[in-house]
């Protein structure tokens, strides 16, 4: 039983689930080979199951990477499936989840090139301060922070954003900053934790927190942001933070390639490796 665990030749940063499950897979009798998605060598059709995870330079060759995808998913079962990379790796998705009801933090979208005026986008929307963040993206990659009175001063950089890629603009949600921006971790059918994310902006290091409780609330809305999809997915990550009257809300829904937080919480990295070995085993 082999399976490919899928990342990049050169990684932003560490990837401290690689490790984790590589050894838990060997131990439950599985052969894992971690083959980067930009290898040209990389034998994907040797392998019985491709599990998506460490690929976190994919923005910088969105096309490449779905031609990539394309190609694996026609010679081995890829989790999660082609279909679900297909539709979340632009987080146009926000827009989709709402239109169904699901509560998401307020979002702006903006195709490449149609930079409209950043100070008179803040005053219409009322917001003190925007984060301004690339649709296609991992981890922070070109996401800032503005206020609305130094929005005219940063309009050459917002237009020069726009002008290279579909750009997003979302309220700055001051919950990040307390109680904190929270990561719903969701395998095999069913959330396992929660950790807690400091707010990250390019270029700064991630810190989190140890595993914690997921609320009812926010049990409620990952739920309802994975139904659709659930029956597909061997993992996700619901990212929430809650609004200005305490209300959760989404503000990102990661199933490509999310960090688990498995050394947080031991009892997600058991569930993960059943998941494959049984899907192995189909």
């Amino acid at each position: 039983m082999r399976v490919a665990i899928a990342t990049c030749l050169h990684k932003p940063e560490p990837d401290p689930d690689e490790a984790l499950l590589v050894a838990a897979l060997a131990d439950a009798g599985v052969e894992p080979r971690v083959l980067a998605w930009d290898d040209p060598a990389a034998a994907w059709h040797e392998v019985s199951l491709c599990v998506l995870r460490s690929t976190w330079n994919y923005p910088h060759h969105a096309d490449e990477f779905l031609a990539w995808a394309r190609r694996v998913a026609a010679v081995t079962r890829m989790y999660n499936p082609l279909p679900v990379l297909e539709d979340n790796y632009h987080k146009s998705y926000l827009a989709r989840l709402a239109v169904r009801g699901v509560a998401v933090v307020d979002t702006v979208h903006l195709a490449r090139g149609q930079a409209p005026d950043l100070a008179a986008l803040l005053d219409e929307r009322g917001w003190d301060r925007a984060v301004v963040k690339p649709a296609i993206s991992a981890a922070s990659m070109g996401t800032w922070r503005v206020e609305r009175k130094a929005a005219a001063a940063s309009q050459a950089r917002f237009a020069a954003d726009v002008a290279l890629r579909d750009t997003m603009v979302q309220p700055y949600m001051r919950a990040v900053e307390e109680p904190g921006e929270r990561a719903l971790i969701w395998i095999d059918g069913a959330l396992s934790h929660a950790i807690r994310k400091t707010a990250r902006f390019a270029g700064e290091h991630e810190r989190v927190s140890a595993a914690l409780p997921i609320a009812d609330d926010e049990r409620r809305l990952a739920e309802a942001a994975l139904a659709p999809l659930a029956a597909q997915l061997l993992y996700a990550r619901v990212d929430v933070v809650r609004d200005d009257a305490g209300a959760p809300r989404v503000m990102e829904l990661e199933l490509i390639e999310p960090s688990l937080f498995l050394a947080e919480h031991p009892p997600a990295l058991a569930r993960l490796v059943a998941a494959i070995v049984a899907r192995l085993r189909e």
